[in-house]
């Protein structure tokens, strides 16, 4: 059967949207340039790392069964009516978001497309890379013109891996399209597995609902994390104080602490846009702040971790460490952005006996050496000086890992009150 979409990238942004068009009936291809990342898919398995975010083996074989099919075949682009680029971009050194996986997907759209189709984006990129960085190379590709000859618009990806309550079709989706005709293209392709769709002014409008919904979720960490360095110097129970904050009805969204912000969305600054090599010269300084105040929060897990072995007459060398949870949110396996990597690093460095212990994670590896695993949860915590949960999986049983721990630093406040010390 002939596709009728066709998702270009199957990672964190594409392998939810292909399942959730394919459980909707849309005849869907997904194609991707990593054979490996193909076979495994072909075979009914994740890819590497379970980079498709709360998406299970079964639910690629479900898809499988009901028609979607995973291809390293570029000539599979010409024949959908709409395709949805789902490239990974990640903040390179110098703030500015590697454009090139995007780059890399227009261009091969490009030598393929065809009159008529629909074209969106979904990766998170600054405001205007759709006009000014897609169009033209999916314009000098194809010898079409964006708006007159296909549709070119954007939506910003809000999947969230893991919540149970807000799935792609019931979570609104925000499209912004060239022209209005595109973002009706637009808005008729969405609605057709989507509850609700929210059409934005214009593509660039639709492109800056990405930027501030992203850097106010880490805007709003940084400000709780700061807090909770703040409360625990003056001996405040900071998860008390926000319990009490969310009580208010209005003027207030509860945030809560952690050991480092990961995940796909990075925040944003529109001041550096890589694909023009110049800045408008309006630097957003909240984004800039709040990457500092999160970016120091693995030290600060590992200043709490060395003080409290102190505190029990150990050092943080030869101390044997557990870590509960390594992707960058609770019940994934994925890895992306997770702080538990530099965590880790900074451990090890220390000298201290590292080990892990992740249901969704049956290998991992930090500065090129593989962590042993944990095959019984609470042994290692008894057996371990520190116990230290970096992600609460609904797996695990907190009130018991407080029992068995000798030790136990909850970075995430989600054990009972007095049962550990708290971030």
């Amino acid at each position: 059967m002939p596709a009728d979409l066709a998702v270009i990238g199957l990672g964190p942004l594409g392998l939810p949207l292909a399942q959730a068009a394919t459980a909707a009936r849309l005849p869907t291809v997904g194609y991707d340039p990593d054979p490996h990342t193909v076979a495994e898919l072909r075979a009914g398995r994740l890819p590497a790392e379970g980079g498709a975010g709360s998406l299970t083996a079964a639910g690629i074989r479900r898809m499988l069964s009901a028609g979607f099919r995973p291809t390293t075949e570029d000539a599979e682009l010409g024949k959908v009516r709409t395709a949805v680029i789902c490239a990974p971009t990640r903040l390179g050194e110098d703030r500015a978001l590697d454009l090139s996986a995007v780059r890399d997907a227009a261009r091969t759209l490009a030598v393929r497309l065809r009159p008529h189709t629909t074209v969106l984006l979904e990766s998170a990129v600054h405001p205007g890379t759709t006009e000014d960085f897609v169009r033209p190379l999916l314009e000098a590709g194809s010898g079409l013109r964006a708006g007159r000859d296909f549709h070119l618009a954007y939506s910003p990806s809000r999947f969230d891996p893991a919540n149970r309550r807000h799935g792609f079709a019931n979570t609104p989706k925000v499209i912004g399209g060239l022209t209005a005709a595109c973002t009706e293209a637009a808005a008729a392709f969405y609605g057709r597995f989507c509850e609700k769709v929210v059409r934005a002014r214009g593509v660039r409008e639709a492109e800056t609902v990405k930027v501030l919904e992203t850097n106010y979720r880490h805007v709003n960490i940084a400000l709780v994390n700061e807090m909770a360095v703040f409360c625990h110097d003056i001996g405040v129970d900071l998860w008390d104080v926000v319990r009490c904050a969310e009580t208010k009805p209005f003027g207030f969204q509860a945030f809560r602490p952690g050991p480092g912000v990961g995940g796909h969305g990075v925040p944003i600054d529109p001041a550096y846009l890589s694909y023009k090599r110049s800045s408008p010269g309006h630097p957003l300084r909240m984004v800039e702040l709040a990457q500092e105040v999160n970016g120091r929060m693995p030290r600060y897990v590992i200043q709490r971790c060395a003080t409290l072995l102190n505190e029990h007459g150990k050092s943080a060398r030869g101390a044997r460490v557990l870590l509960l949870g390594v992707g960058y949110k609770a019940d994934v396996a994925d890895q992306e952005g997770s702080p538990a990597r530099e965590i880790a690093s900074r451990l090890m460095e220390m000298g201290a006996q590292l080990s892990y212990h992740d249901p969704y994670v049956a290998q991992w590896r930090v500065l090129g050496k593989p962590v042993p695993r944990a095959d019984c949860l609470y042994e290692a915590a008894a057996d371990a000086d520190l116990t230290v949960l970096l992600q609460p999986h609904r797996t695990y049983d907190l009130q018991g890992l407080a029992v068995k721990a000798q030790l136990l630093l909850d970075t995430r406040g989600a054990s009972p009150a007095g049962a550990a010390h708290r971030l």
